[in-house]
């Protein structure tokens, strides 16, 4: 099932991420990864997917079928991954059908589906059951099926329906002809035959500055980030659960007290904010991406001895009274972190950021909290990935993923709640830093 955006109206003209995966994503029908991570992009050994023949037909498809049947909507970067594939559709006016009808991009990426499908199991030959319905009919004839619905005939033949409708014709090379005036491709549950793809498609619409450009790097960084992930496993998954934070729900709420946060604390906004938490049993948990042993090394150090050493797990959290101390703060971070600690933050404050982006450029790893849950099928930035890789990175999160539009800000209540985490991973309160200036 793909996800759609509530707010948009699919009929707009606008720039769309489609991200479209294939029935039986383990088998991997549409190619193989193949090239070297270290190769740049442009060289022959840079990472690539290797079409199989399938694959080649649903490149085919994307780059030709779908402008001859909508003029109005072009494909631009894309990239066909072994088990799904992603592309940016932009619709430069209203979508309208041959019969001059207007619809809406999901008849547009059905139409895309449908046409593949009939070549994949033309491909494949893959057949219909034998019992029941979809039974194929012998060739050459006309199917028998239910009132205004299309039979599969073979290649190169054309059938009617019931009804009267011709079915398209496909050619020897499995070109379907004949769509763009009107006419349908049967859909697999009129066959009964296995499609090539899954139901519905996820998409995304940059509607901010730089986003658009981001998208189509990580459609470009795509073969990259799958061969990375293969050639170093454990930095790059999602591990759910399992990370105890020790925080009960009674004491997150003392917590919250204590941060200023009782007026923002109402039945509604309590009980909206402890449904999103992990759970494990009665304390808060957490899943995340990347290697956990830059946690359970910190965790182990911080049994054996308290005092600052290679490992040590340490909260990176700014608060506005501490503003005329932040140079100190940064300072005492940094050599931390030099000295092999890691640093453990939410980044909600500029300052938070300002320290972890410099540990991050001077190459030293860096634990990441952050504010929305793990969804089912996660990619994070070009950078993100190559840090985790290394082991340089953790992502952690103790919330459930939840869709989010672009201009939806986290409340305090939720900030506070992710510093109270941070400080948990650690087993340290986040003055630290205060009491090392006074040694």
């Amino acid at each position: 099932m793909g996800w759609r955006g509530k707010q948009k109206n699919y009929c707009w003209p606008g720039v769309y991420h489609i991200t479209i995966n294939v029935a039986e994503r383990r088998q991997q029908p549409l190619g193989v990864i193949a090239g070297d991570v270290s190769k740049p992009d442009g060289d022959p050994q840079a990472p690539h997917v290797v079409l199989s023949e399938v694959g080649q037909m649903v490149e085919e498809e994307l780059t030709h079928s779908i402008s001859t049947h909508y003029p109005m909507v072009e494909v631009q970067d894309y990239v066909i991954m072994p088990d799904h594939l992603h592309f940016l559709l932009v619709v430069r006016r209203r979508i309208v059908s041959s019969s001059g009808k207007e619809t809406h991009l999901g008849q547009v990426i059905a139409g895309f589906k449908k046409g593949c499908n009939r070549r994949y199991w033309e491909i494949t030959g893959k057949q219909p059951p034998m019992e029941g319905q979809g039974k194929p009919a012998p060739a050459g004839t006309a199917a028998a099926t239910p009132a205004g619905k299309a039979a599969a005939t073979p290649a190169g033949t054309a059938a009617a329906t019931p009804a009267g409708v011709p079915l398209p014709v496909v050619s020897p090379q499995g070109q379907i002809q004949g769509q763009i005036q009107g006419q349908k491709v049967p859909s697999t549950a009129t066959t009964g035959r296995p499609p090539l793809f899954a139901y519905g498609y996820v998409d995304v619409m940059p509607l901010q500055e730089g986003q658009l450009e981001r998208q189509r790097q990580y459609i470009r960084n795509n073969p990259r980030y799958r061969l990375l992930r293969m050639k170093t496993p454990n930095g790059s998954h999602i591990t759910r659960g399992g990370m105890d934070t020790a925080v009960s729900i009674a004491a997150l709420k003392g917590y919250l007290r204590r941060e200023g946060c009782e007026p923002f604390l109402n039945d509604a906004t309590w009980t909206a904010l402890t449904n999103r938490l992990l759970m494990n049993g009665t304390t808060i948990t957490c899943d995340s991406y990347g290697n956990r042993q830059l946690i359970i090394a910190g965790r182990q150090q911080a049994n054996g001895n308290h005092h600052l050493m290679s490992g040590t797990l340490l909260p990176v959290v700014c608060h506005r009274k501490d503003a005329a101390l932040f140079s100190q703060q940064k300072e005492r971070c940094l050599r931390a972190a030099a000295a092999g600690a890691v640093l453990v933050s939410a980044q909600i404050a500029t300052q938070e950021r300002d320290i972890i982006r410099t540990a991050i450029d001077g190459g030293f790893p860096v634990v990441i909290v952050i504010d929305n849950g793990l969804p089912p099928i996660y990619h994070p930035s070009e950078e993100r990935t190559d840090l985790c890789s290394a082991n340089k990175l953790l992502l952690v999160t103790p919330w459930k993923y939840v869709y989010r539009r672009a201009d939806e800000q986290i409340t305090t209540v939720e900030c506070k709640t992710m510093n109270c985490v941070v400080q948990a991973l650690c087993r340290r309160k986040d003055s630290w830093w205060k009491e090392s200036l006074q040694r």
